[in-house]
């Protein structure tokens, strides 16, 4: 019986990177993600927590990323949480990522921009929605 392992993170891209291929036609994509958490202190004050994630998609999904993940754009990642362990000098080492499974990318909003515009500017947004669901599907 397999155990429940699921996530599902909020959140800011903090960097663009680029799309790697470790192995011919394995495509990987890593996504650093900050999510902010508002909260009110125990005196009261209102207070912020940033926590940062590493995500990485495989695939297709790899690929749609690579096109839509910008520095400070937002996203929805549904996933599960991977423990990748290695030995360095001796000592064993160990990092906890989320593979995504499904991203669904916030809208962008351009200032100054005329309908047609942003009709086009949507419609790309829905097309990298739906793409992206459908590869989380493969």
């Amino acid at each position: 019986m397999n155990q429940l392992n699921s996530i599902i993170l909020e959140g800011n891209i903090v960097r663009e990177n680029s799309m790697k291929e470790p192995t011919p036609g394995f495509k990987v994509y890593q996504i650093p993600l900050a999510v902010n958490r508002y909260y009110k202190s125990s005196n009261g004050e209102a207070a912020e927590e940033v926590s940062y994630f590493d995500v990485e998609c495989y695939g297709k999904l790899a690929e749609i990323c690579n096109e839509n993940c910008k520095k400070g754009r937002g996203v929805r990642v549904v996933g599960r949480i991977k423990q990748e362990r290695w030995e360095k000098d001796g000592k064993k080492e160990s990092r906890v990522v989320v593979v995504a499974e499904h991203i669904e990318f916030k809208q962008i909003y351009v200032a100054n921009t005329s309908n047609s515009e942003a009709k086009v500017i949507q419609q790309t947004e829905q097309a990298a929605a739906v793409a992206a669901v459908e590869a989380a599907a493969c």
